[in-house]
């Protein structure tokens, strides 16, 4: 197949989820199909161009600087986004010149799947139909659980607004595209019974089991360990949430017990959780997280905010370390809990969970052993890949 895919970034340095799974995923499809790949460069991170030779046949970068997070460009988007009935997420991504070298590659040559990646890029197509629309997740869930776990009404008002925006904008896209992928049978059905589509397929997410496995000797660095980017509101809403809420039960009986929190980005509020308490380390961002979870004894995936699938799961499975989440934090993945994992979403409850398994170390390994099974027997990236190239070839056909 001749596949033009589109992403609102390159994927080096690669640090978040969506990033892994669309590297994986492209990287399996490029030993077999031509991949043109179109993104916004970042000045910042020359190798993110230099490198997209591992994943893509040719690369078309689009000068663009999306504002970060507490900037002042980004606080005028924000201002701006008011004014609009287009939700901001999507609105800071609008680029001509990303919109026009869409079009001309669509017009130029003959593609046989054309493939939206993420809902963000989506408001640089003129046309969406018989495209392929990637959801990692389902967006609108995202704001609507923002909105609900504020504590500021303010925020609590701005994140309703844009939760509403996302929906009306979110369905009007899933409906125009030729077909959606998701990355979880929930997220499938959800996508059907609230955007009133049917041509949804699930693709699941994918582990590279032999490079996450844990060598013969590790060094203990941390008791607990999460991990993730640490500028993505939710990461930080589950591990304050986990600092404030959770982790004062497990040290009322572990006084000794130690939290890495391992990701890119952290904001101040992260920053500051190793302020107020010492057993609290904050890493930012590092070369290879792999050694922060082999050191680790529990992978916790606290989660209040979220949609699509937590990577960070599988790849703690396939590190053979035992895993504690939320039900929000696991949604969407095939699991066995207590079997593989253990899962609660009472403070208490999940507190009990990590002490009982700091303190029972046949425990602990029985649980990373049933999850390193599980995601070892059923979710390499050449499978995955096998399901995203069905879902590819049975979007209908004449993409330009």
């Amino acid at each position: 197949m001749k596949i033009l895919w589109v992403n609102s970034g390159f994927l080096h340095p690669t640090t978040k989820g969506g990033h892994i799974r669309t590297l994986e995923t492209l990287r399996q499809l490029h030993k077999r199909h031509e991949i043109h790949y179109v993104a916004f460069e970042d000045s910042t991170h020359p190798e993110g161009i230099e490198r997209s030779r591992e994943y893509s046949t040719r690369a078309y970068p689009i000068p663009n600087r999306v504002p970060v997070r507490r900037s002042p460009a980004f606080a005028g988007q924000v201002i701006a986004s008011l004014l609009s009935s287009m939700p901001l997420p999507v609105s800071r991504y609008q680029s001509a010149a990303m919109a026009k070298t869409i079009r001309r590659l669509r017009n130029q040559e003959r593609f046989d799947a054309v493939v939206c990646d993420f809902l963000f890029p989506s408001a640089n197509f003129d046309s969406l139909e018989n495209c392929v629309l990637f959801e990692h997740n389902l967006e609108t869930a995202i704001w609507e659980r923002h909105a609900e776990t504020a504590t500021n009404p303010v925020l609590r008002a701005y994140f309703g607004l844009q939760a509403r925006r996302m929906f009306v904008y979110e369905r009007e896209i899933c409906r125009k595209v030729g077909r959606v992928i998701a990355v979880s049978p929930v997220d499938a059905e959800k996508m059907r019974a609230r955007f009133d589509i049917t041509h949804v397929t699930d693709v699941p997410t994918g582990v590279d089991v032999e490079y996450f496995s844990p060598p013969d000797t590790i060094d203990r660095s941390s008791d607990l360990v999460f991990l993730g980017s640490m500028d993505w509101m939710p990461n930080i809403d589950g591990v304050c949430y986990f600092a404030e809420e959770i982790f004062p039960f497990v040290l009322a009986e572990r006084p000794g017990c130690t939290l890495a929190i391992a990701g890119r980005r952290p904001t101040p509020k992260v920053q500051r959780l190793t302020e107020r308490n010492p057993n609290i380390q904050v890493t930012g961002t590092v070369q290879d997280i792999r050694p922060h979870l082999w050191g680790s004894s529990i992978s916790i995936v606290p989660l209040r905010i979220g949609s699509g699938t937590r990577l960070k799961i599988y790849e703690s499975m396939a590190a053979k370390v035992a895993v504690v989440s939320t039900t929000v934090g696991a949604e969407g993945l095939e699991i066995h809990p207590p079997e593989d994992i253990r899962i609660a979403d009472d403070p208490r409850e999940f507190a009990r969970h990590c002490l009982e398994l700091l303190g029972d170390a046949d425990a602990r390994r029985r649980v990373a052993e049933a999850g390193w099974r599980m995601v070892s027997s059923h979710f390499s990236w050449k499978e995955v890949t096998r399901r995203m190239e069905e879902a590819l070839t049975s979007t209908p056909a004449g993409v330009k």
